[in-house]
Parts: structure tokens; C-alpha cells; sequence
């Protein structure tokens, strides 16, 4: 975590700046100008130390689990939507950092991306429109759940159809949290000092919720694939199938 619960003990609605007549205005005061630069250098020593807290809580996690995570609370809501109202002027931007910091701690997830796989200068990805335009497309999926947070019923059938259709992008449900944990890690530089452990918190608990969710999808998938494959003897031996 950047900051510690202690240090900002008071709800994030009475920290952050009332949003006035003018809204834009208002997302000024939290994010200036230029305050997210697509060409800056990764800096996370607390970023990096925020994002191994956040992969340890969004990976790895069973289908029971998957199928119990919290979901968020009416105030995390409130903050998360807030939040969201600041981040939204920077999707596109947000979206490729977000997956050059993936591909960069876990570059093993290039293997899913066919157009990314054998990428070695990650530097480089910061301009490739084919990366932003999936980064636009992940970040559009985020800003429908975040839009969905109090349509619960919404969001489940969104988030378990994704994940239905990753079975079929060979995307297992392990990558699914370290997406989550580069997005925290990503929007951090925005919100600057108004970025909070409750906020980290409910962020991470949105996360959970629609991975969990996403696993869920995967494996009816999976699970509806094996009854539809044909019987051993009269698979395909792949050896002489051609890719």
C-alpha cells in the first residue's frame, strides 16, 4: 500500500474537493495537465511494492472463492465511481501502461497476445496502436463494471460472458488479477495524493469480484467444451494436424 489506513482515517468523500457546477473543473484539482505521461519511465518503488500486495490478493484464488468474493460496499462504490470520473480523461493512456507493466512483470501473459508474443523491446509497445486499441478495449470493459456496481445482476452476466470468452482466447484465469494489479498500479500518478489505502482497498475489491466472476465463466466454458469434445479415439492426433 502507498499509505497506511491510519494516515487518512477519514472517508474519501470528505477528502476529496466537492464537485462544483463545473465538473471538469473539479477533475482539475485532482489531475493536472500532462499529469500522466505516456513516455515517463516505470517508477513504482512503492508502486511496485503496492502492486505485489495486490497480485498476492487477485491471483490464485479457487472457484469456491471466486464464486464468494466480497463485493463492494456501498462506499467503496461511491469511491470507486468518483475515482473513476478522474481516471476516464486518461483511459487510452492508462490502458498501455497498464499492459507494458504486465508484460513487464509477468511476460509470460505475451503468450495469450499473438501479436505481442515475441515483443522484446516493451519500451517500444508504448506506441503500438494495435496495444492501445486492446488497452481502450480493457479499459471499456472496466468502465462498464464500474457503471454496472449497483446492477449487480448487470454485471455478472458481463463479467461471466468475458470470461466464457477468454476460455476460447486460451487467457486461463490466473492473468486475470495481475490486470487488476496494474490498473491500481497505473492510476496511481493521477489521483496523486488523493490515491488512499481505503481507495487501493476498494478498487482491489471491485477486482476480486469481477475475477472471480470471469473464472466463474471460464470454467462453464471449459466445463461445456469437455462435454461437447469427441471421446479420445476419435480425437485428432495433433501430431499431424496442421496448426
Amino acid at each position: 500500500m502507498l499509505r497506511s489506513a491510519s494516515a487518512h482515517s477519514t472517508p474519501l468523500r470528505a477528502r476529496l474537493p466537492p464537485a462544483p457546477q463545473n465538473e471538469r473543473s473539479w477533475r482539475r484539482t485532482l489531475a493536472p495537465a500532462g499529469s500522466l505521461r505516456l513516455h515517463e519511465p516505470l517508477k513504482p518503488m512503492g508502486c511496485a511494492m503496492s502492486a505485489l500486495a495486490a497480485r498476492a490478493a487477485l491471483a490464485g484464488r479457487s472457484p469456491e472463492d471466486a464464486a464468494t468474493a466480497a463485493r463492494p460496499g456501498r462506499e467503496q462504490i461511491h469511491m470507486i465511481k468518483e475515482s473513476w470520473k478522474v481516471i476516464r480523461d486518461d483511459i487510452a493512456k492508462v490502458g498501455i501502461i497498464m499492459f507494458v507493466r504486465l508484460f513487464e512483470t509477468h511476460p509470460e501473459c505475451k503468450d495469450v497476445f499473438f501479436l505481442f508474443r515475441d515483443v522484446e523491446d516493451l519500451e517500444g509497445l508504448r506506441t503500438s496502436r494495435e496495444l492501445r486499441a486492446h488497452g481502450l478495449r480493457v479499459m471499456s470493459f472496466i468502465e462498464k463494471s464500474v457503471a454496472r456496481l449497483e446492477q449487480l445482476d448487470r454485471l455478472e452476466a458481463l463479467a461471466v460472458e468475458l470470461g466464457r470468452s477468454h476460455y476460447h482466447y486460451n487467457a486461463p484465469p490466473k492473468y486475470y488479477g495481475y490486470v487488476g494489479a496494474e490498473f491500481i498500479c497505473a492510476v496511481q500518478p493521477i489521483l496523486k495524493e488523493h490515491w488512499t489505502a481505503e481507495l487501493e482497498e476498494a478498487w482491489k475489491t471491485m477486482f476480486q469480484y469481477v475475477s472471480g466472476l470471469m473464472q466463474q465463466g471460464y470454467q462453464e466454458e471449459s466445463a461445456r467444451q469437455q462435454q461437447l469434445s469427441p471421446p479420445p479415439k476419435d480425437r485428432p492426433d495433433r501430431r499431424t494436424t496442421a496448426l
